[in-house]
């Protein structure tokens, strides 16, 4: 679904990631790379697929779009090094002239070889490409720029005909910023209460609708 946003054309996908042709960005939050395996490490039986089908995902999205950049607004990675980061690691040398940038989360704690190791240009807050401000939690002040951030995990229900309550993912807008899903499919759904102007477009099996 394309979105016009502050005269930038976006385009919403059903996979979780926001795609800026002008700049051929691939805009994603929260991929959480190494969280199965910090919680398998801790005892906590979570299958080893989960983070290989979220790189499943982010291939997809490459050979649909083909960026030639990949913005990750922060929680790139949940902890350390472990193994779901080294299965990453193979799969960024497919893909060694992607330039990738990460705004840091509360959840990066890679050292700083660790991201040059990874070919990943960091920044510590924000990311400034006019008109957009990218950004992990939308700011508290806000100025001239659309903040872009991710961190909460939006979420919205919908109600089906038989009076069933449906809770998917979404992109969340409102006139001063724009909220990504999490891309990682082990995460949970906050739920955004709806106030005036406010934007949002559900991610459903099939597609991505305005509700």
């Amino acid at each position: 679904m394309n979105v016009n946003c502050r005269g930038e054309n976006l385009f919403l996908s059903k996979e979780k990631a926001i795609y800026w042709g002008k700049e051929r960005m691939l805009i994603i939050s929260d991929l959480h790379i190494g969280k199965s395996a910090h919680f398998r490490k801790s005892g906590i039986q979570v299958p080893d697929v989960v983070g290989l089908t979220d790189l499943q995902r982010l291939t997809s999205l490459m050979k649909e779009f083909n960026p030639l950049m990949l913005l990750v607004t922060g929680d790139m990675f949940h902890n350390k090094i472990n193994s779901d980061a080294n299965a990453f690691l193979e799969w960024r040398n497919s893909y060694s002239a992607l330039k990738v940038i990460l705004i840091k989360g509360n959840h990066d704690e890679l050292k700083t070889k660790d991201y040059e190791a990874l070919n990943i240009e960091v920044h510590p807050k924000e990311l400034l490409i006019g008109p957009f401000r990218f950004i992990h939690d939308k700011p508290k002040v806000f100025d001239e720029y659309f903040n872009i951030s991710g961190h909460i995990h939006p979420g919205v229900i919908l109600h089906g005909k038989a009076k069933q309550r449906l809770k998917f993912p979404c992109f969340y807008f409102n006139e001063t910023c724009a909220v990504l899903p999490a891309f990682s499919v082990f995460t949970g759904l906050f739920l955004i209460k709806p106030k005036e102007d406010d934007r949002f477009f559900a991610i459903t099996p099939q597609n991505v609708i305005e509700v």
